[in-house]
């Protein structure tokens, strides 16, 4: 079907959106968005419209309601963080009605969650609308979101972080609250100020997110529920020759020479750099040189170092896996209705990893999840586990005893060339997406041909506002904003490195990956 491409009036644009029939909705609004807004920035056009999109919101039936409350709310967030500039302060004016349209919505109506997004925008306006939703009994979740985008900062004490899916998920113990007063003591005026407004765009992205699947889809499932503990179990101590079976393919970082594990420690004979070995926990990210105390000094101390760093914040590992990562899956999978479920990535990693030879890397293992999976199907003596967060490696090591992890950087893998039979990395590669290339050629250079790469990441969301409320995520990891990837991304990314698709599909903005490294 062809769509004429003669331009239409702002206000024709609202009544054709209004007026289209079922089938024609998504294109008619992606008209009206398209004419008005365009990756986080508000035409010239904008401004004038705005009275028309409220006066439209008035009259259009309940599910475009929600669609206008949603492109009400982008033009308002346009100018953030300035909240009173002459976009923001045309879309307030309809406030009367946007509040008179809440008290006639249930708590998970898709209009609902749009306008909740909508009103997330408007502090000067809080008493009025945190009265508003008081009767509707919202859930704990968007009511702590709606809360917060509704706060002004407070300097003395300005709650950064820990607000992401939302306030009411992180249940901070006293020392955890102690820690945090402390990080942010140590913070300048200006970086608290962009850290609370880094904040802010998150929050907004996962409440714009979750109301814009909700008006295009329907009421988004519910996450699953918490568990009652986050208490991981300890890990034990792993017997060397855990290591020592898979010292002929362990390089020392430092200068890729050869490890010969002794007691506590591996030590590369080549640059007499030790690492320390604890809890079943190879550390490769910071080695000790020997000193003049010699070797055995060398390799206490940074055991002793070791094992202080794993007794830090245990519990973070299992509250990612239970409470971060479903939510992460909503906002970069598009995963609001579950279309897919934990069991369906098992199910991928089983049916392509089975037959593999080892030995067997899980790249960017985390909490050792689907490193169980792993280890089920190649055998956990033929399995390696490497990451670079030692609260996740304590989790896997609790859950997973026989096998063992190493802490490294999986930028330069500490392997030896064509050493691996198959890799995992799963739901990793946009924790370093500006590096995902680079990532991508180790794991070729490390796989032996014929090995096999078994993968899930996340493309960006070819719909422009989807996209938008994707990258509007500002984590620690990336503070520039969320970076997702493009599906011929990927297959350029394994091409270069040797490796050929045997596998691509994935509901939704997943993408699960099956890859073999060519001869």
């Amino acid at each position: 079907m062809s769509v004429s491409t003669a331009r239409t009036s702002d206000a024709g644009l609202v009544v054709e959106f209004v007026t289209a029939p079922p089938g024609l909705v998504e294109e008619r609004y992606r008209r009206l968005v398209d004419e008005l807004w365009h990756e986080g920035v508000a035409t010239d056009l904008a401004l004038p419209a705005v009275p028309e999109l409220v006066a439209a919101m008035g009259r259009a039936d309940e599910d475009r309601q929600g669609y206008l409350a949603i492109l009400l709310g982008l033009l308002a967030e346009s100018e953030y963080p300035v909240v009173d500039d002459p976009l923001s302060s045309a879309v307030r004016q309809g406030m009367d009605l946007y509040l008179d349209l809440l008290a006639e919505g249930g708590e998970r109506r898709p209009r609902t969650l749009a306008l909740l997004y909508l009103l997330s925008h408007f502090p000067d306006d809080r008493d009025r609308i945190m009265a508003a939703v008081e009767p509707l009994g919202l859930d704990e979740d968007d009511l702590s979101r709606l809360d917060r985008n509704l706060r002004d900062l407070d300097p003395k004490d300005p709650g950064l972080g820990r607000v992401w899916p939302s306030p009411s998920v992180w249940k901070l113990t006293e020392e955890e609250l102690r820690y945090d007063r402390e990080r942010i003591k140590g913070l300048t005026t200006r970086q608290i100020i962009t850290n609370w407004e880094n904040d802010t765009r998150t929050i907004l992205g996962y409440s714009g997110a979750k109301a814009y699947w909700a008006v295009r889809h329907g009421t988004p499932a519910p996450l699953p529920p918490e568990p009652g503990s986050y208490d991981p179990p300890a890990a034990p101590e792993l017997g060397l020759e855990a290591f020592t079976r898979h010292a002929d393919l362990l390089l020392c970082p430092a200068c890729h020479g050869g490890l010969t594990f002794r007691t506590g420690h591996g030590r590369c004979d080549a640059c007499s750099v030790t690492y320390p070995v604890a809890r079943g926990i190879l550390d490769l990210s910071a080695g000790v040189k020997d000193t003049t105390f010699g070797a055995e000094a060398a390799s206490d101390e940074a055991t002793a170092d070791l094992l202080q760093k794993l007794s830090e914040m245990p519990s973070m590992g299992l509250y990612y896996e239970a409470v971060l990562r479903p939510a992460f899956l909503r906002i970069a999978g598009a995963n609001w209705g579950d279309a897919m479920t934990p069991e369906d990535e098992d199910d991928h990693i089983t049916r392509h990893l089975s037959g593999t030879e080892g030995p067997v890397l899980d790249l960017a293992a985390g909490a050792g999840r689907w490193t169980a999976v792993v280890a089920k199907v190649v055998g956990a003596d033929r399995l390696i586990a490497l990451d670079m967060g030692l609260p996740m490696l304590t989790v896997l090591r609790g859950r997973l005893p026989e096998v063992p992890a190493v802490r490294a950087s999986a930028l330069r893998l500490p392997f030896e060339d064509a050493s691996m039979g198959a890799v995992n990395c799963w739901n990793a590669l946009q924790a370093f997406p500006d590096d995902a290339a680079k990532a991508i050629a180790e794991v070729g250079r490390v796989l032996r041909p014929g090995g096999i790469l078994t993968m899930m990441t996340y493309l960006f969301d070819p719909d422009p506002v989807a996209r938008h409320f994707q990258a509007s995520h500002f984590f620690p990891s990336r503070p520039e904003g969320m970076l997702l990837f493009e599906r011929e991304e990927i297959r350029g990314w394994l091409a270069e490195a040797g490796m050929r698709v045997r596998h691509m599909s994935g509901p939704g903005t997943f993408v699960l990956v099956t890859a073999e490294r060519e001869g």
